[in-house]
Order: C-alpha cells, then sequence, then structure tokens
C-alpha cells in the first residue's frame, strides 16, 4: 500500500516580480543597509514570500521577522511596483501596520506567536523558509520579533486605506 503525501510544491518567490525589480531591490538593500549584504538576496527572497502569503491569507496574524521587515521596507520605497506587486498578488493593497509597543523585557511581544504562524503559513503555501532570516524557533521570536504588529494586512484595530 502506498501512501501519497499531497504537499504543495516549493515556489520560487522571485517569480513573484520581474527580474531586474528583484535586482534592483537587493542592490537597495545592499546600499541601505550594508551590514546585511551578504544576505541582501535572502532576505528579498523571503519579504516577497511572505508578502505573497499575506495575499493569500488574509485577516491572519502573520508577521515578519527583522531582516524580512527590511525586505519589505525596501519593496514599499517602489511605490509603484510595490502597488502593482499587491494588487497582482492579493487584489488590494498590502499594508504596513508598525508595532508601536516593542516587546518589552519580560519577553512579551504582540507578534511573538504571529511570527511562528507566518512560518508555518508560509510552508503550507509552498515557499521555502530560510532560517537565515527567519528565528528557528517560536522562543525566539519573542526577542527578535518587535516590527510590526499583524504585519501584513491591518492591525486588530482595523487600520483603513
Amino acid at each position: 500500500m502506498t501512501i501519497i503525501v499531497d504537499r504543495p510544491t516549493v515556489t520560487d518567490p522571485c517569480t513573484l516580480v520581474e527580474p531586474g525589480l528583484f535586482d534592483r531591490l537587493v542592490s537597495r538593500i545592499r546600499v541601505d543597509h550594508p551590514e546585511l549584504g551578504e544576505v541582501a538576496e535572502p532576505i528579498m527572497e523571503q519579504a516577497l514570500a511572505f508578502l505573497a502569503t499575506c495575499a493569500a491569507n488574509p485577516g491572519a496574524d502573520l508577521g515578519p521577522s527583522e531582516q524580512v521587515d527590511v525586505g519589505w521596507h525596501t519593496f514599499i520605497l517602489y511605490t509603484r511596483d510595490y502597488a502593482a506587486f499587491c494588487q497582482r498578488t492579493a487584489g488590494r493593497f498590502i499594508h504596513h501596520t508598525p508595532d508601536d509597543v516593542p516587546s518589552g523585557g519580560l519577553g512579551e511581544s504582540k507578534t511573538g506567536p504571529g511570527l511562528a504562524a507566518t512560518i508555518e503559513a508560509m510552508r503550507a503555501a509552498g515557499y521555502r523558509v530560510d532560517p537565515v532570516v527567519w528565528p528557528d524557533s517560536a522562543a525566539d521570536c519573542t526577542s527578535k520579533c518587535h516590527q510590526c504588529y499583524s504585519g501584513c494586512y491591518a492591525s486588530p484595530e482595523k487600520a483603513v486605506g
């Protein structure tokens, strides 16, 4: 007896944008964040995978890692390209909603549990999760993830716009 497990095909997030745009975004990360130069490509790949996962999971409590957030911020700077990507991928604009209350000394973070959910959602969507730019455990999330609250769609306050 053979059991077939239905697993999603791994999708290359770089195919979500034109190659020239991807190269420009990676170059921009290298210029604006020279300390991240060696991981600029994985940052941008994972930012695209994250955004596509957000598009497929509206209303989910998904949030980026600190480095993936750098890729997201970089993409937002290219407003026309970013807006076109959002429309094409999500059918709507994917808003970035910052977390006004970063994680505190007690290890509490609004987005901690969301990071583990994000990683799971990305894998379920068929994207590889690169451990270079994502914390490798939920316990690690509370200390590293503090950039955005509910990362991709809208905060619980239902930000509009």
